[in-house]
């Protein structure tokens, strides 16, 4: 009998490491990653649908989300600097994506393959909607970064400062309402938060 891998690999996110070249506070892995992002990506759509009108389905934003990085299981987390340095490093890294999902793919029955290579695929066959999960993945980014400078790390000054501003020029009406109603809480203790629940 053909052994089927695929979930098998995915329970693998949680041995990637995230934010390899910077010192960390509180390490990141990828499963974490994933799961705060399809948290963060479902709000989004929510927020889009009650407050903006969107013709969009949460459930199917948030199930994108949990898998956008899922390539990254055989690749492992290239730095953000290194993947972004120039166009052709930018493209051969999604060539090689874009084969290791082929490669998670493969791992599973062929009836199940097209539900999730339309997981895989939603960056290029609904761009639009892929604007959640990469808003969400920003966000959820810019968090770690608020995480980090709260518990005294200074090296992730930078990358807040930036993040929140990439987070900005998407323009994205939803993701400025995340930012400011609910982004400015991740920067508060948890006695903080609860008093402010107490208000």
């Amino acid at each position: 009998m053909r052994k089927n891998g695929f979930f098998a690999m995915m329970t693998r996110m949680r041995n990637i490491t995230r934010w390899g070249l910077m010192r960390n506070n509180i390490r990141e892995n990828l499963a974490e990653h994933s799961f705060d992002t399809a948290v963060t990506a479902h709000a989004l759509a929510v927020i889009g649908k009650e407050r903006f009108g969107r013709d969009i389905d949460p459930g199917q934003v948030a199930a994108v989300a949990l898998f956008h990085d899922a390539s990254e299981i055989v690749t492992g987390d290239l730095p953000t600097p290194v993947k972004y340095n120039n166009p052709e490093i930018c493209s051969a890294y999604k060539s090689i994506e874009h084969a290791a999902c082929d490669s998670l793919l493969r791992m599973l029955p062929g009836e199940l393959q097209p539900h999730y290579r339309l997981l895989f695929a939603f960056e290029t066959e609904q761009p639009e909607l892929y604007r959640y999960v990469k808003a969400a993945d920003k966000i959820s980014a810019y968090i770690k970064c608020v995480e980090e400078l709260r518990g005294g790390n200074d090296e992730f000054r930078r990358a807040a400062v930036q993040t929140r501003e990439a987070i900005a020029r998407m323009a994205l009406p939803e993701a400025d309402y995340y930012m400011e109603q609910f982004a400015p809480a991740f920067s508060l203790s948890l006695d903080e938060l609860q008093e402010e629940e107490n208000q």
